[in-house]
């Protein structure tokens, strides 16, 4: 396993991340950087797995928390998606070497499209899996009960039970009121790049339609949806991995040669 390192912030702060090396011969060869989702850390089943697959494919490959997540510093009740996003331009910016596919995973692939909008000369691609741009929006405040509405604007905070964690998340008002900043679905979403999307048809947490929305407001040609039967929000089970790391190296040999 890579040892992690830390990423020191102009504000003090520090961002935990792992890299490998890839191939050195290959300068020229496009990297990944894997950008999870909400609460979750850089030694997750999928991020895992792809770093097991970037040694095989000896592929240069970046995985790290953002701020308040697994290694890094702050405290996840702060964090927001301008925040997170800073998180992983930083790292694009200041680790990352060449050109550039991101993975992202739920939130992680809200993450993505803010980087590769801020990008784009950089990001030649991204693989997302069950893609929850807008979810602070569309997912949660528009969902809450009006009892949840009211504890966050009288409070400021709220918790919400996990379904992957015994503790509940803490979900603060400015997640909510800082993400309207960034939402990408309300209109053309200006991005050429490739995009390959894998999406489970039970996911409970990011409706599969979502991702149809996604596709539909891409200004790209180059874009498309695989479903997987069956499957929850997490995918990652080890055929999801499979179909993960086989779309991940299909992009990264067209990119390769384009």
């Amino acid at each position: 396993m890579s040892q992690s390192k830390k990423l020191r912030r102009p504000d003090g702060q520090t961002i935990a991340y792992r890299m490998r090396a890839g191939n050195a011969s290959r300068s020229d060869q496009v990297g990944i950087i894997w950008m999870g989702g909400f609460n979750s850390d850089m030694t997750g089943t999928k991020a895992s797995a792809l770093d097991d697959w970037a040694v095989g494919a000896k592929r240069r490959f970046i995985r790290f928390d953002y701020s308040g997540h697994g290694e890094s510093s702050g405290e996840f009740i702060n964090g927001t998606i301008g925040l997170w996003t800073q998180d992983a331009l930083a790292v694009l910016d200041e680790l990352a070497q060449g050109p550039q596919i991101l993975v992202g995973s739920s939130m992680g692939g809200w993450i993505a499209i803010q980087a590769a909008l801020a990008r784009p000369e950089r990001v030649k691609g991204m693989v997302l899996v069950a893609p929850a741009p807008d979810f602070t929006e569309d997912l949660m405040w528009a969902e809450f009960p009006d009892a949840i509405k009211t504890e966050l604007q009288e409070k400021g905070v709220c918790e919400l039970p996990s379904d992957y964690d015994e503790e509940p998340y803490l979900i603060s008002m400015n997640l909510i009121e800082e993400g309207r900043r960034h939402l990408v679905l309300r209109g053309p979403i200006s991005l050429t790049c490739p995009i390959r999307i894998l999406h489970g048809l039970e996911d409970k947490d990011v409706p599969w339609q979502r991702s149809l929305l996604l596709v539909d407001q891409l200004t790209g040609e180059n874009a498309s949806v695989t479903f997987v039967k069956g499957a929850g929000h997490r995918m990652s089970e080890d055929a999801d991995i499979e179909r993960l790391t086989d779309m991940v190296d299909r992009l990264c040999r067209a990119v390769d040669q384009h």
